[in-house]
């Protein structure tokens, strides 16, 4: 495990939990800041990591905890990107070196890991919703505390977002919702009234005037509650005429900004009279993502991540010297290839749900940008959207990660399934994601999309076959058609410049044996190579098909390899439990002859972060794994034979 461990600043050293924070006193709040956000600095430059989110949050994340009496009031972030702070305040300082780290911290909130993670996360617009869960728990058991959700600007774009806020509104639980808004364009002045406004407010003292001015209306025996009422209209009305926030307020909110989210003296005090206020609450906070580190603050898609260590001033990359140009992403195959195929097809169109970076789709948006769509965090909608655009024509190419697949699974099946709609979902981060771990494996897909009538599931197992099944699927009629592809390096083959069309359903065979077959689906099977050759030297005759589709299943090779071979196992960077190697049980389980099968995947259970290469290992997915596998498969089933 990486041990560079950053210093700690002198304040900061010496706070290991919340309460270790609430004895500085107020005017070193800004000092406390300055080391966390030094500290993160030091750490991710080094270890790689999450970063711009987790800037831009640090004086929100020190006033939070100086405020609130955290565990005990509950604060849940949305995503989890920006709770780097929070981790390093609540006691895992000295262990953050291993965060996203092959048995280390997790990057993101986890429950398991900390009693101060309230809420496990991951993927956006969960936390007014769990939040407002929490508060209602809290009031059914007669508990008193607190419950914070902080959901960015960008969350609050999915429909997930409003169905909270639409609850809270009428459930009136007592809850507060940050909206930590990091957008660049809200303009200074327009900033300073409005954060006078919110001082306004938000003060303990305005809020005990209304609240008193509400009582004394009731009190008229005549109008009392008429002119409760039309107290609460007038207030209405005169807020919405001077401050934002109608959206929040008709939504059942008392709308508090937006105010200055890097004061972290003034963030201390509106939080304290917040916490005086009854009911559902919004705290509009304006931030500047990657703050106090100017190369994030200029391009903050460039620094949302690292990956690479990189100088702590300059921002240039740390780069080791190399002998060769390092290969492309099969996100770089994919963005080439749906520009050439577009560019030849003027009914294909793409698009994206707030990921255009990410898979690819911005070359698209750069070369084709009304052909080229963003969304936003809106997969239910991105589905749709491409079954509505297809109903009328279109060939729409949906660019998704597997494990946001998984949030627009209805509207798959619903609205491009049932009507046979010709919508391609190419699903980016397909098999282990890495170092951000469970809620962006995407482990399922395989299992999920085959069991879905009319649709196609493929996986290619280079670059190559990526651009071929690309072009076999844009001219594909009969229905939907998923791709899987992991993130990260190809392969580094030669690559043609024409394509070849693949027929649904056709695997290949690129090694034949006589004692054992390894069938393959994806790029998982380039590890089946090296495998072959160990197996070799060891006196074994495997086979090797990679099968490019789990449905449809290539039955007439699978039959032939039942007449030749006793032993097949199957291979997939996927769940076992109804994946791929299920897909080729179910088929031999229905034939008079059948060889033994055994599959091989990953096992039920949460797989934790780590590299893809550490993780392939421990499943037994890689070379090593699969000859081991195969050694005791075989003998095995020949001594029981």
């Amino acid at each position: 495990m990486n041990e560079n461990k950053p210093i700690p600043g002198p304040l900061l050293s010496n706070i290991n939990s919340p309460d270790d924070l609430k004895k500085i006193p107020a005017d070193q709040l800004p000092d406390i800041c300055d080391e966390l956000r030094d500290f993160i600095i030091d750490q991710v430059s080094v270890n790689g990591g999450h970063f711009g989110a987790s800037l831009g949050v640090v004086e929100l994340t020190t006033a939070i905890h100086y405020v609130f009496d955290t565990p005990k009031d509950q604060l849940i972030w949305d995503v989890g990107h920006q709770a780097y702070g929070h981790k390093i305040l609540t006691g895992r300082r000295d262990h953050f070196h291993t965060n996203r780290k092959y048995m280390g911290l997790a990057g993101f909130p986890k429950r398991s890991e900390s009693p101060y993670d309230a809420f496990g996360v991951g993927h956006s617009s969960t936390s007014i919703s769990a939040a407002l869960g929490m508060s209602v728990a809290r009031d059914l058991t007669g508990e008193k505390n607190h419950v914070v959700a902080v959901i960015g600007d960008g969350s609050m774009t999915a429909g997930m977002a409003f169905e909270g806020l639409n609850h809270a509104g009428v459930q009136n639980s007592n809850v507060l919702v940050i909206l930590n808004d990091n957008r660049m364009s809200i303009d200074p002045n327009v900033g300073a009234l409005n954060e006078y406004l919110a001082d306004i407010t938000t003060s303990s003292t305005f809020n005990k005037l209304r609240d008193d001015l509400y009582d004394m209306l009731g009190y008229f025996k005549g109008a009392g509650e008429k002119m409760r009422k039309v107290g609460s209209r007038l207030e209405s009305a005169l807020t919405s005429a001077l401050t934002p926030g109608s959206l929040f307020r008709s939504l059942g909110f008392k709308y508090y900004g937006p105010v200055d989210g890097h004061n972290v003296k003034s963030l201390t005090r509106q939080l304290n009279d917040l916490k005086k206020v009854q009911g559902p609450k919004l705290l509009h906070v304006v931030t500047v993502k990657g703050k106090g580190f100017a190369p994030a603050e200029k391009d903050q898609v460039k620094w949302h991540a690292s990956g690479s260590p990189f100088d702590k001033v300059t921002g240039h990359e740390v780069v080791k010297k190399v002998s060769s140009e390092p290969l492309p992403n099969y996100q770089d195959i994919f963005a080439d290839t749906l520009v050439d195929l577009a560019e030849k097809n003027e009914k294909m169109v793409g698009i994206t749900a707030a990921m255009p970076s990410g898979t690819g789709m911005l070359k698209m948006m750069e070369a084709i940008p009304e052909r080229a769509f963003d969304v936003g965090i809106a997969e239910q909608h991105a589905v749709t959207f491409a079954a509505g655009m297809a109903a009328k024509g279109f060939k729409p190419f949906v660019a998704i990660y597997s494990t946001f697949m998984q949030r627009g699974y209805d509207q798959v099946i619903h609205d491009v399934a049932i009507q046979k709609l010709p919508v391609v979902f190419c699903m980016d981060r397909a098999g282990v994601a890495g170092a951000d771990g469970p809620t962006h494996h995407g482990l399922y897909d395989i299992a999920f999309m085959r069991n879905i009538p009319n649709i196609v599931v493929a996986a290619p197992m280079d670059e190559q076959e990526l651009k071929n099944m690309m072009f076999t699927a844009s001219g594909y009629d009969k229905g939907p058609f998923s791709i899987r592809y992991p993130r990260g390096r190809v392969t580094g083959m030669s690559l043609l410049d024409t394509y070849e069309n693949i027929t649904p359903g056709k695997g290949r065979i690129l090694a034949d044996g006589s004692d054992v077959l390894i069938l393959s689906f994806g790029t998982i099977g380039n590890y089946v190579a090296k495998a072959l050759d160990e197996l070799s030297v060891l006196g074994i005759s495997a086979g090797h098909y990679d099968m490019r589709f789990a449905k449809p299943l290539d039955t007439d090779l699978l039959k032939k390899a039942a007449f030749k071979y006793n032993h097949v196992i199957t291979v997939e960077d996927g769940s076992i439990r109804g994946g791929f190697g299920s897909a080729v049980a179910e088929f031999y389980i229905e034939q008079a002859t059948r060889p033994v099968v055994k599959m091989l995947g990953f096992p039920d259970q949460v797989i934790e972060h780590g590299t893809q290469e550490e993780l392939h290992r421990d499943a037994g997915l890689d070379s090593d794994g699969i000859v081991s596998s195969i050694l005791n498969f075989v003998s095995v089933n020949i001594q029981s034979a």
